[in-house]
């Protein structure tokens, strides 16, 4: 069964893990670059805060994704502009659960959250264009392609073509 909710403080250990213990191959195929990774205590950090601050206030919203009860993912959104727009990013912590199909049901899940709590009107993902997994996984739940262009999408990123997707909120109505 899966399910997703809001991150709690015991949730953090496990994304600084995922971060921590990534191999460089993980990282360059998602458009991570690993000299880029901050350290554990960054990463802590930076969650623990994220849950002290009000949603108006979020420069960082994670959402964790369950299998049977059990953490095995999560989504976060950054570059958030509160009642306006957020940008998404999806993770599944363990190869065993990647290519399975849940993607798709544990997004669907999770707009919700980001639609509710952020108030936002549009809501973006640009994964790595050379990824093939998320960005089937966009289309899947019914996210727009926008376009394709080359930039640095992040602190953690190396420079890379990305594919833009959008769900806008009167989108979002029609498919919850």
């Amino acid at each position: 069964m899966l399910t997703v909710r809001e991150i709690k403080e015991e949730d953090i250990p496990y994304i600084c893990e995922y971060w921590m213990g990534a191999t460089s191959e993980h990282l360059l195929g998602m458009g991570a670059d690993p000299a880029k990774i901050p350290s554990r205590e960054v990463f802590q950090n930076m969650l623990e805060n994220q849950l002290k601050t009000p949603y108006p206030k979020k420069q960082g919203y994670c959402i964790i994704w369950e299998l049977d009860g059990q953490a095995v993912g999560h989504c976060n959104t950054n570059k958030i502009i509160f009642g306006q727009e957020a940008y998404m990013h999806l993770h599944l912590w363990n190869s065993p659960h990647r290519r399975k199909g849940m993607g798709e049901q544990l997004v669907r899940k999770s707009l919700f959250y980001f639609f509710k709590n952020l108030e936002i009107k549009v809501l973006y993902c640009e994964p790595y264009a050379l990824n093939p997994a998320p960005n089937k996984t966009l289309k899947k739940v019914g996210f727009k392609f926008v376009k394709e262009y080359l930039t640095i999408p992040g602190s953690l990123n190396f420079e890379q073509i990305v594919s833009r997707w959008e769900m806008p909120l009167e989108k979002f109505n029609l498919i919850q």
